[in-house]
């Protein structure tokens, strides 16, 4: 399978517009983003838990990145609430799920191979520090590597953000909105820049918190086969 394949091309999708679309394990949905493979895929998607829902035990050979959006997402290394940023490096496994429902925005297959740093966020717990050239932003810190730039951004109400990303990057509203290119973006919608774009974004009357990920669109492969 391929959903938006082409990543020399802008690509918009707005969660609250997207259809659920059953995954293999009961109580388990999926808003696919992007997609390059069948169960096992280099995928980016917003996957709901409902209550009482688990996946069995399974590793992450190629890696998994999350965010958890709504309620709590739980596996045997604990309980991350929403805001919870996640990252379990390949060769990592565990068994996911969620007594009450929750809801993820998840990545898949996305890791450099040799990668085995995890990482567990609290993002409600931590703080931001105002941006060196971007004054009506304010940035916290969540990953970097030679590969990527993981951080949440706070954009001030009203703010105009210009942004050039020659190595692509990836928005993810939390809260607020922001229009950009004739688009509005609000909770859940995702954008994806191509490498050498330009980001020209408003942000709403209330402000906007962004996940954004930059410099990782160099490396875009299909799972290989083990």
């Amino acid at each position: 399978m391929e959903l938006n394949a082409d990543f020399s091309k802008r690509v918009v999708v707005h969660g609250d517009e997207t259809e659920w679309v059953k995954s293999p394990m009961p109580g388990v949905e999926r808003r696919m983003l992007d997609r390059i493979g069948d169960e096992v895929a280099r995928a980016t998607s917003i996957v709901r838990y409902e209550p009482g829902s688990h996946f069995s035990a399974h590793t992450h050979d190629g890696g998994e990145e999350f965010i958890v959006l709504d309620g709590v997402f739980q596996d045997e290394h604990g309980d991350f609430p929403a805001g919870s940023y996640i990252r379990n490096p390949p060769t990592s496994s565990h068994t996911p799920g969620s007594d009450d429902g929750c809801v993820i925005f998840v990545k898949l297959w996305q890791f450099d191979p040799e990668d085995r740093t995890p990482v567990k966020i609290d993002m409600n717990k931590m703080g931001s520090v105002q941006s060196a050239d971007r004054p009506a932003v304010s940035i916290m810190p969540l990953f970097q590597d030679d590969r990527e730039t993981v951080q949440l951004e706070t954009w001030d109400a009203g703010a105009e953000i210009a942004l050039d990303v020659p190595e692509g990057a990836e928005f993810l509203v939390l809260d607020g909105r922001f229009e950009e290119s004739g688009d509005t973006f609000r909770a859940q919608s995702w954008l994806r820049l191509p490498k050498g774009a330009r980001l020209n974004a408003k942000a709403g009357p209330n402000g906007t918190k962004v996940w954004v990920k930059t410099r990782h669109l160099r490396f875009v492969e299909a799972p290989q086969a083990t």
